[in-house]
């Protein structure tokens, strides 16, 4: 890769620091998180969560990458009325796009599309992280926003969790 383009790919998703997430925004927190820091806090539960049997290393890097695509289509919600195919055309469009110069394009594409589609055991944990993430980012949220109502987000993770330990992790109820 030309050091050029190097440059330019990396500052590009630096920009996902400035991405905020629009559910949160939605429900009235100002300054919400970003999504770098939703990717993070991702991350983070993967590194300390991941059982023995799954790829770490693998599963870090599609935490990392899951919603790298959002620097250049930005933070499509449920509530956008955009179909989860379009989503899901749209970020692979601008990750396409964002990683097109990168001698690892192939490898990286390969590991956000096997997390879009959850083909792997590791892919469905590192979704399982993203949902705990926001439910744990909602009660954080709710200590300091007690007006916010956001119990929706600790609704929908404990619905995609359903009886996995992970949903054990959630406080019920705000």
């Amino acid at each position: 890769m030309k050091r050029e383009a190097l440059r330019a790919l990396l500052l590009e998703a630096m920009a996902l620091k400035d991405v905020q997430r629009e559910g949160w925004k939605r429900h009235g927190i100002n300054s919400p998180e970003s999504v770098a820091a939703h990717s993070w806090g991702v991350s983070w539960l993967v590194l300390v969560l991941c059982p023995t049997h799954l790829d770490r290393h693998r599963a870090l890097a599609m935490a990392i990458l899951h919603d790298l695509p959002e620097v250049r289509c930005g933070d499509i919600t449920p509530h956008d009325n955009v179909s989860p195919l379009e989503k899901t055309q749209r970020e692979a469009t601008a990750l396409a796009g964002l990683l097109s110069e990168s001698p690892q394009r192939d490898d990286l594409f390969e590991m956000w599309e096997d997390y879009q589609y959850a083909s792997s055991p590791e892919a469905r944990f590192v979704k399982a992280c993203d949902k705990l993430d926001m439910a744990l980012q909602a009660e954080s949220y709710s200590e300091q926003f007690p007006a916010a109502e956001l119990q929706e987000f600790i609704d929908s993770a404990l619905n995609k969790l359903g009886d996995s330990e992970l949903s054990d992790l959630i406080k019920t109820s705000l």
